[in-house]
């Protein structure tokens, strides 16, 4: 049994790594203030502390928690709010994660799996599938913010040693997901149809993004425990898929006949991209198993038997 520590563990993503950690036996810390994340979402099994990151709380709880690894979902992860707010992001998602980092030193942490983007870091691709050797050149305060904290981590583990890896995440999407938030077409989608209302699309609705299954990204951390040290990869499917296309796929599941209603384009969204994941493959062992259509079915299901809760 190992220690664990991981923020953001009441968020959707990190509550999903949550459950996996303590279903194998390890003793669990979530640290989340609940901006986003609610305590529905915590598993009871779990130590839980309602605490910011960019709090000097945090070491004491690294004190009396004593974690052998680190799992770092918590951020700042609206896009749209990073541009109208870009101190808050920074100040969350740059100094929130230094102050993670400073106390991963003092307490030995074994090693920090590291969340980033890769819809967010290299802007709009000069070539897709988009690969790790891609320049960076982020369009948004997010996409700055959140690579900004990937060179701490370098500087870190060639000064001190520290081990990390970062995952940089695709659209993710799957059961606890927020229907009611900026982010997650799918949920929101599905939110909408479930309840008979008409979903907007933005812009013309072939943007494309790449979609993977919350069961694969929960893997994907797993993965990077023992593997990957001091490297980002990609966790991407390689596929593009368009909105447009989700709109119909969910059309067809859920049995709802209504066209979208189409809406002004979002101004700073990125057009197209999609990652290709062959470091994930050779680095960690890991690459995509749920298909989108398995992934849509199995979180339209979830969506129902909750839609009371929603």
């Amino acid at each position: 049994m190992s220690r664990f520590l991981v923020t953001g563990g009441a968020g959707f993503i990190g509550s999903h790594v949550v459950d996996r950690l303590i279903e194998e036996g390890h003793h669990v810390a979530v640290v989340d203030d609940l901006s986003t994340g609610s305590l529905k979402n915590v598993n009871p099994k779990a130590v839980f502390y309602e605490t910011d990151i960019r709090s000097k709380d945090l070491s004491a709880i690294f004190e009396k928690e004593k974690p052998d690894f680190v799992d770092h979902h918590a951020a700042q992860m609206d896009v749209r709010r990073s541009v109208r707010e870009p101190m808050f992001d920074a100040d969350v998602n740059v100094l929130g994660s230094l102050n993670l980092i400073e106390n991963c030193l003092k307490y030995d942490v074994k090693k920090i799996i590291y969340i980033s983007t890769g819809g967010a870091v290299y802007g709009e691709p000069e070539y897709l599938p988009v690969d790790e050797s891609h320049p960076v050149k982020p369009l948004c305060q997010y996409g700055i913010s959140k690579h900004t904290v990937e060179h701490y981590l370098y500087f870190y583990g060639q000064t001190y040693g520290m081990r990390y890896t970062v995952l940089r995440y695709p659209n993710v999407y799957g059961p606890r997901q927020n229907p009611h938030g900026e982010a997650g077409v799918n949920a929101i989608f599905i939110g909408r149809m479930l309840k008979g209302e008409v979903p907007s699309i933005f812009g013309d609705g072939e943007q494309l993004r790449d979609y993977v299954y919350v069961g694969d990204i929960v893997e994907s951390n797993f993965a990077a425990l023992d593997r990957g040290d001091g490297e980002a990869c990609n966790i991407g499917s390689g596929i593009g898929t368009s909105v447009n296309q989700i709109y119909e796929k969910l059309q067809e599941i859920i049995g709802f006949s209504e066209p979208p209603i189409y809406a002004e384009a979002r101004t700073g969204e990125i057009e197209k991209v999609y990652l290709e994941s062959s470091k994930a493959l050779q680095e960690l062992g890991w690459s995509a198993q749920v298909t989108f259509d398995e992934g849509l079915r199995t979180t339209v299901e979830w969506f129902r038997a909750h839609l009371a809760d929603l």
